[in-house]
């Protein structure tokens, strides 16, 4: 897949104010920190669409963004960060749980985990929740490039162990750096035949 173009659409707090559109969603969604904004500004080839910060937490809202005008990326706030009152976590909770619940144009969801530490709970509670919900999903590895590949691989290899103690059959997985662009191509061309199969 060429991107020709992307955009920003809206943000909000709401999945009910979402864009009022049949596109196909592509959500990316992970732990805080894990370079998702470094990952869309990578997939997209444009350096700020996405706003990165050392800081995490900088994504609050739901962000949706207009790709070739074809389909929707939506960048949503990430999971598990401490740092802000536990009522703002509960409220970040409740607005990522009802998009992904209710939102009848989530085509896939991909779930950002940090190639460089080994399986985390949260992450692992948080892609159940997916599976659970009967959600399609992927997993991305980010920032292979900021480890040795040895190390990389030891923490995909135990991620994937411990999923297969609880899914028969294992979601697609990308490994990428935002530095490189590694992955970049596989994971667009995973998109472009998804659109391509829903268009049939």
């Amino acid at each position: 897949m060429i991107i020709r173009s992307a955009t920003f659409v809206v943000s909000n707090s709401d999945y009910r104010k979402c864009p009022d559109s049949t596109l196909p969603e592509y959500a990316f969604i992970g732990r805080s920190n894990v370079g998702k904004s470094s990952l869309i500004n990578m997939l997209t080839q444009q350096k700020d669409l996405a706003k990165t910060s050392g800081r995490p937490g900088k994504t609050q809202l739901i962000n949706h963004f207009l790709i070739n005008n074809d389909w929707h990326l939506v960048d949503l706030p990430g999971y598990g960060y401490a740092r802000i009152s536990k009522t703002a976590r509960e409220k970040w909770q409740k607005m990522i749980n009802s998009y992904f619940l209710n939102r009848e144009q989530l085509t896939n969801t991909f779930v950002l985990i940090d190639s460089r530490i080994p399986p985390q709970k949260i992450d692992l509670e948080f892609i159940s929740f997916l599976g659970q919900n009967g959600i399609p999903l992927s997993i991305v590895f980010t920032k292979t490039d900021k480890e040795k590949q040895r190390e990389v691989m030891a923490n995909v290899n135990a991620f994937k162990k411990a999923l297969s103690q609880e899914w028969e059959e294992l979601p697609m997985m990308f490994l990428t750096s935002s530095v490189s662009g590694y992955g970049r191509d596989r994971l667009l061309d995973y998109i472009d035949a998804i659109n391509d199969s829903m268009n049939e």
